[in-house]
């Protein structure tokens, strides 16, 4: 779920490239607002968007739970299977925990998010590790298609720990998913606030600003964002509408087209290919 490194994690890149698809509206050339993509099925998202388990912190410490999670990546039907078997035996919430990842994996978000929330509410773990699963519950809410609910596991999160800014995007995700633009804001300027390197912070930041008329503030968080991490798809993406919202398509082209030369075969460069064909298209006939 987490890496540290203040770039994008799994989940938070799948979304990411979720929120810049772009739209054929009224005739003309558009861009969607970033919160406004549909979510990937999960069939399609539950491979590339598993939160494994940070490290630190665990829920349990014990070897059948090593166990458990080393086999998820490479075998989720044989973790669900051990972590099944563990519960039978009374593994407690190192096989909750596990069984919950592993029908994340196998494309069940829903029934994983509430097994997530009902652990991270009620397990035994300490705070820290309470708020990694809450947080991975809130993700999985995402991917089921369930912002709602993500909001308010992301909100339990950080009452555990408030000043985490994983968890201030993951919040930001869900707000502006539910168009609430200046919630959205709010949690990414406090990310930005604790951790001015985090990538992933900024680019949300600048979607968020941009969504509420603020194209020249969203234009310096992209920029800062490529300055600490040049070439980041994301911000490319991003920096790539605002260029073509400001009139510079030329400017939007050059983005879009590095992401593609940079990522071929990504996601983002399959967007990126998008926004270049709609460009080329120009405007409808009317």
């Amino acid at each position: 779920m987490r890496n540290g490194t203040g770039k994008a994690r799994p989940v938070a890149a799948a979304l990411v490239l979720g929120l810049v698809l772009v739209l054929v509206l009224a005739g003309g050339l558009w861009w969607a607002r970033p919160w406004e993509a549909p979510p990937a099925p999960v069939s399609e998202a539950a491979e590339e968007v598993l939160p494994l388990p940070p490290e630190p912190p665990r829920v349990v410490d014990s070897p059948d739970y090593e166990e458990c999670l080393g086999k998820l990546r490479d075998d989720a039907q044989g973790a669900l299977a051990f972590a099944e078997a563990w519960a039978a035996r009374d593994g407690g919430d190192g096989a909750r925990h596990c069984s919950a990842l592993a029908l994340l994996a196998l494309g069940e978000a829903e029934r994983a998010a509430g097994r997530l929330e009902a652990l991270g509410r009620a397990g035994r773990a300490g705070a820290a590790a309470r708020a990694v699963v809450l947080g991975q519950a809130g993700q999985a809410w995402m991917v089921a298609g369930q912002p709602v609910r993500a909001h308010g596991a992301f909100t339990l999160a950080l009452g555990l720990t408030p000043d985490d800014p994983e968890l201030l995007v993951d919040r930001a995700i869900a707000a502006g998913t539910l168009r609430r633009f200046g919630d959205a804001l709010a949690d990414a300027d406090r990310a930005v606030a604790l951790d001015g390197q985090r990538v992933e912070a900024l680019v949300f930041r600048a979607a968020a600003l941009r969504l509420l008329e603020r194209p020249q503030e969203a234009l310096r968080d992209i920029e800062r964002a490529l300055a600490i991490e040049p070439g980041s798809p994301e911000a490319l993406l991003e920096r790539g509408i605002l260029r073509q919202l400001g009139g510079d398509e030329a400017g939007a082209r050059a983005d879009w087209e590095s992401v593609v030369a940079a990522s071929p075969g990504s996601g983002a460069a399959d967007l990126a290919e998008q926004n270049l064909a709609l460009n080329a298209a120009g405007p409808a006939p009317r």
